[in-house]
């Protein structure tokens, strides 16, 4: 990629931009929240619309010079409405966060309840964290996954929303590695006249190609990133039924955020058109296929995996029985030094600091979309494990970094 113009004006961040693509292009990138969008969507991203206020909505701005920000915007929304299927789509988000705050503005009052999953089983900060703006602003409580199977306790979910009788339940997650049954927490959910969010940030490609089942339709809203597993520009997305679209568009404008970043609605309708093509359903099904050979191999080397296994497009592997010694920490800190980049990542009846969790969360998005197979993820997860049972071996390291070096010829990034 030329950084020329950058190169000109500060050397400096040429420098680190070019430096970020080395990084890139020579290791695995594997946190499950993380991909590679298409040249066209970076230079979606990079154009000129950063120049542009539109704040409003297409054909409803409060700025003159909005008719080519209308037309990406509307494109945007069009796409999205045919990729997903909802009455109603609002693309201005500039996060996951952001999607559900406007939810929560849209439909609650402050002191009103929250039922979410606990961060600890997978949920997010967004979901309910008392760090997070939700968590300080409304009452929340959490429901849990199963301790023994791993997979989410909806009778103990409902059973919790009997007694708590929130206002909204959350669903969708950051670290859960099953398929969600929507149908079953949307029943909870009339149980006790709450409404009901699901979040699929991580899983926005997966639903969008039919890999994973869909929440629209079924939840009240549903919000996501568009930056994850559907490649598309970074921000966020809200959709709804028609009956809520004046009450989300005013909580995302003027309720939550001033001015759309425009860039970034332009790299979502690429993205978004991208992903109607019919290789995208392609790549979805590949993604989840390779996690489920990663997750395969790693049991094969004695790795316990949370859930036994996945159904999209991550594995979460607590090490606390195959690995006591080693933290997530160590094991994210070994594997970056071999190439390798995922992240520690707390598990179910986590037993250590957030800081330095009991496990790890893997990823195949940026490996799919770099052309790997199962057969590659599989010597993926050989060389995981062989960092992990060996993490303070520098000769280890070192011809681990050499094979990861020659997957990633193998499968090259932005030639």
């Amino acid at each position: 990629m030329d950084h020329e113009h950058v190169r000109d004006v500060d050397p400096a961040v040429a420098d680190a931009l070019e430096g970020e693509i080395e990084r890139q292009r020579d290791s695995l990138q594997m946190i499950a929240s993380e991909n590679h969008v298409s040249r066209a969507v970076v230079d979606a991203q990079g154009s000129v619309l950063t120049n542009k206020y539109a704040e409003g909505y297409p054909g409803a701005r409060y700025y003159g010079g909005c008719e080519y920000a209308d037309e990406v915007e509307e494109l945007a929304i069009e796409r999205a409405t045919e990729l997903f299927g909802a009455e109603h789509v609002n693309v201005q988000p500039h996060s996951g966060t952001q999607a559900n705050q406007s939810v929560y503005f849209a439909m609650l009052e402050p002191g009103d309840k929250i039922l979410s999953l606990d961060l600890n089983h997978g949920g997010h900060l967004s979901h309910g964290h008392p760090a997070n703006f939700v968590g300080q602003l409304y009452e929340v409580e959490q429901y849990e996954v199963d301790a023994g199977t791993g997979y989410l306790d909806y009778e103990g979910l409902a059973e919790h929303a009997a007694e708590f009788e929130p206002d909204i339940i959350v669903s969708g997650y950051s670290a859960y590695p099953r398929e969600v049954e929507w149908e079953r927490i949307q029943e909870a959910a009339d149980d006790v006249g709450a409404y009901h969010l699901a979040d699929i940030a991580h899983i926005t490609g997966l639903v969008a190609a039919d890999v994973h089942a869909s929440p629209v339709g079924v939840a009240d809203f549903v919000t996501g990133s568009t930056h994850k597993t559907i490649r598309s520009g970074r921000g966020g997305i809200v959709m709804c039924d028609e009956e809520y679209a004046d009450d989300i568009d005013s909580a995302v404008f003027p309720g939550g955020q001033g001015g759309p970043l425009m860039h970034n609605v332009a790299g979502k309708a690429v993205g978004f058109k991208e992903a109607l093509q019919p290789a995208f359903e392609e790549y979805a099904e590949q993604t989840v296929a390779n996690a489920q050979a990663l997750g395969d191999q790693l049991s094969e080397h004695g790795f316990s995996l949370v859930s036994g296994g996945t159904d999209n497009h991550l594995v979460l592997v607590d090490l606390r029985e195959s690995h006591p010694d080693t933290s997530g920490g160590d094991a994210e800190d070994a594997l970056e030094e071999a190439g390798i980049v995922l992240n520690g990542n707390t598990v179910p009846g986590e037993t250590r600091s957030p800081f330095d969790p009991s496990g790890i969360r893997a990823g195949t998005p940026g490996l799919t979309t770099r052309g790997f197979d199962e057969d590659d993820c599989r010597t993926v997860a050989d060389l995981i494990a062989r960092v992990i049972d060996a993490p303070d071996d520098e000769d280890v390291i070192a011809e681990v970094r050499d094979e990861v070096a020659t997957l990633c010829e193998a499968n090259p990034l932005y030639e």
